[in-house]
């Protein structure tokens, strides 16, 4: 039988550029949570291990598929599991700013777990995570949680701080915007941020602390920002066009780029309101790829 799960958008709500390391690494420390939206990844249990592509934005996906590697990690280091051939469902656009590759390897790594129960306590499938990619340990979690270090560490969020979902418009221009180009932007001008950071003290438990309620939530957006916004949108202009697109729809909260863009999301005060502006944007600008969802 196919195990099928759901490799959910992961939307930074914060991104703060600690510094450059001297591995070339930069550290972060980022409050992250998910949509219920995002691409599907089935295993077909059997002999044969290979990963096929379709959806949306299948052709856009150039380079080796991390879930290539992924399979071969797993056949490598366990070769007790049942694995078999992996279906990927494309329907996040591609070097967007929400964890697509990562988070396809992480609903791999769920379904061989399900697939997989003999073996499930014994086997570290974080640590196996980890060994993937910064970003696919919180992937792997999908739920809201601080990323620290190059995003590798993961502290999840207490359930007395869990919010109901919110509303979400999440919009990109489907042009890709590869995360290093993101960052080389950033060094080249981190000689104007560096002051700032330098005052900083990044708690995480204090940036935890604010998502326990909308309100605070959305202060603490404002107030810490994601640092990679300005580069990106020297890379690609068309960023701050869908982030006054989003910020000027009826009902919206506040309006942020996600992870390095270069897809931006609104958030807005209920499902009916985020849905109009759906609707309102799509029809203003249909070459852009626009869906509402539920962060959470």
């Amino acid at each position: 039988m196919p195990f099928c799960e759901l490799a959910r958008a992961k939307v930074n709500l914060t991104l703060t550029v600690l510094g450059r390391r001297g591995d070339g690494y930069h550290d972060i420390t980022s409050l992250v949570t998910f949509a219920d939206v995002g691409d599907r990844v089935t295993l077909h249990p059997g002999l044969h291990r290979q990963v096929r592509v379709c959806g949306a934005f299948a052709s856009a996906i150039e380079g080796p598929n991390l879930l290539d590697r992924a399979l071969d990690l797993l056949w490598r280091l366990h070769p007790d599991l049942q694995l078999g051939a992996v279906e990927l469902e494309k329907a996040l656009p591609v070097a967007a700013g929400l964890g697509g590759g990562s988070a396809d390897a992480a609903a791999l790594l769920r379904a061989v777990q399900r697939a997989n129960p003999e073996h499930a306590a014994t086997i570290d499938w974080n640590n196996l995570a980890g060994r993937l990619g910064a970003d696919v340990p919180v992937c792997f979690q999908s739920k809201p949680a601080i990323m620290t270090g190059v995003g590798d560490r993961v502290e999840p969020l207490a359930p007395s701080l869990a919010l109901r979902p919110l509303a979400c418009v999440l919009v990109n221009p489907r042009v890709p915007l590869p995360t290093p180009r993101v960052f080389a932007a950033f060094d080249a001008s981190a000689d104007r941020v560096h002051h700032r950071h330098a005052q900083r003290q990044e708690v995480s438990g204090a940036e935890g602390a604010v998502f326990c309620n909308v309100e605070a939530l959305i202060t603490h957006m404002r107030n810490r920002g994601n640092d990679l916004e300005p580069a990106a949108a020297t890379l690609l202009p068309v960023i701050a066009e869908i982030k006054a697109a989003l910020a000027a729809a009826r009902r919206c909260q506040i309006a942020a780029m996600s992870g390095s863009g270069p897809t931006c999301f609104g958030i807005f005060a209920d499902e009916e309101a985020a849905q109009g502006a759906r609707r309102a944007i799509a029809r203003a600008h249909p070459a852009w790829w626009v869906q509402s969802a539920r962060l959470g």
